[in-house]
């Protein structure tokens, strides 16, 4: 296992064990609760995953000095945020996948409805652990960090991106380069470029600092999406934990369909070395977030 992979091994490890402590518990003195159900799916759709956007986050606070403790909680609300995407993304009304990190989805394993409540429960918990002193003592670090996120996840950022692809589905002509990246820049690149500004916020970066660990995650958070196109179209489900070859069937915009094979790999490299450029100023403090553009572009997961 190489560094990188060591490292993101511990980070998500922390990170679980965070969300354990975080997230409300179906069972209290031996008696379950009467909304145990939902508290179940909570927990279910947070386990397992990469942890990407958590490592981001904490690798950039911890490179600005912050407390480790703090950049945790704040890797959690993303987490959080990230595993509601994923369930409501999955129910059949969106794009109706049965497969997630391996084993059934959320409203698989529940119902869709317990699948809705959860991902609808943990949107809202993700703010309020940050909302929380315990995150940060100082309430104007904790009101940047919740608008922050609330940009990244709503109509301006995730959620946006997330119609745009719904109605490139249903239109006569396929969406261009330009405007293809620009849904994957609201979809995915949104919350990974809202991770590293959350670490920044956290650890009182200067403005300089700031830009250059959000201009990083935006060209890596590109990158990482081209990757998953290029792992929808050529990998394999037991490695990617995942329904594959279903972009092109559902006739979604993807990098792989605009650029070809090749195309889409040249891309996500010239991107890769792109964010890691936008390093530089940082020096050596910054080789966790170099380490992790490289790794994302070979990966089979």
């Amino acid at each position: 296992m190489s560094g990188i992979e060591t490292r993101l091994r511990a980070n998500a490890d922390d990170i679980a064990d965070t969300l354990a402590s975080l997230l409300p518990r179906a069972e209290v003195d031996g008696v379950r609760c009467a909304e145990a159900r939902l508290l179940d799916a909570m927990r279910y759709a947070c386990e397992g995953g990469k942890r990407l956007r958590a490592f981001l986050a904490v690798e950039t606070a911890i490179l600005f000095g912050t407390d480790r403790g703090h950049a945790l909680r704040v890797g959690a609300a993303l987490e959080c945020i990230h595993a509601y995407s994923l369930v409501h993304d999955d129910l059949p009304s969106m794009d109706d996948d049965d497969l997630r990190r391996g084993r059934p989805t959320t409203h698989i394993a529940f119902d869709e409805a317990t699948a809705i409540l959860a991902g609808d429960a943990l949107q809202t918990m993700a703010f309020s652990i940050l909302a929380s002193e315990a995150t940060h003592e100082n309430p104007f670090i904790r009101c940047e960090l919740v608008a922050c996120l609330a940009r990244a996840s709503g109509a301006r950022g995730m959620v946006g991106g997330q119609m745009i692809d719904i109605e490139a589905e249903q239109a006569d002509e396929p969406l261009s380069l330009a405007a293809t990246s620009r849904l994957q820049r609201m979809k995915t690149g949104a919350l990974i470029e809202a991770s590293c500004a959350m670490g920044a916020i956290l650890g009182h970066a200067s403005a300089t600092n700031r830009r250059a660990v959000e201009y990083y995650a935006r060209d890596f958070g590109l990158a990482f999406q081209i990757r998953d196109d290029l792992l929808d179209a050529i990998g394999d489900v037991a490695a990617v934990g995942k329904a594959v070859a279903k972009d092109a069937d559902a006739g979604k915009a993807t990098f792989v369909d605009l650029l070809g094979i090749d195309g889409a790999k040249e891309r996500a490299a010239l991107l890769t070395e792109q964010a890691k450029a936008h390093l530089a100023p940082l020096g050596d403090r910054a080789a966790p977030l170099r380490d992790l553009a490289d790794h994302a572009l070979d990966r089979k997961s």
